[in-house]
């Protein structure tokens, strides 16, 4: 109970968040490759705040970040962090169920683990490199990179 009751309190915090107006769609990719759950939190936290100001925004995990993704997440994607007892992959999952937000492990990880993609979160694909290219090299796109 405690847990809901705090991720209650970060969605509240953050849904007072300005919405951005611009002629032009304000576009984020978030890549994230650490192995650092603080890193990861902190990534989600980010993404999160620029979706609900108005950035249409798409989160890619390679390497060890991919392990988010997975159903079987190691202890490390799904332990609470400070301030707030929030995972990487709860926050992953708020962001992408509140915001709309595109959550998909590299092209690379899955064969890299000899997995298919039966083994990720329901929800998430995996990208293709010429669509996540494009997605990169767009100009009205900012890329954070964890």
């Amino acid at each position: 109970m405690k847990k809901f009751l705090l991720t209650v309190a970060v969605v509240a915090m953050t849904a007072g968040a300005a919405i951005a107006s611009s002629d032009t769609e304000n576009k984020l990719v978030t890549v994230v490759t650490s192995p650092d759950a603080q890193t990861q939190l902190m990534a989600m936290v980010l993404t999160m705040q620029a979706a609900q100001q108005g950035a249409k925004a798409h989160i890619m995990l390679c390497g060890p970040a991919g392990d988010l993704a997975l159903k079987d997440a190691p202890q490390n994607a799904t332990a609470g962090q400070p301030p707030l007892d929030l995972s990487p992959q709860g926050l992953m999952q708020m962001v992408r169920e509140k915001t709309g937000t595109t959550v998909e492990v590299c092209a690379l990880y899955l064969p890299g683990k000899g997995a298919d993609p039966s083994v990720l979160l329901d929800g998430i694909g995996v990208a293709k490199p010429p669509e996540m290219a494009a997605r990169l090299m767009d100009d009205d796109t900012r890329v954070l990179n964890y």
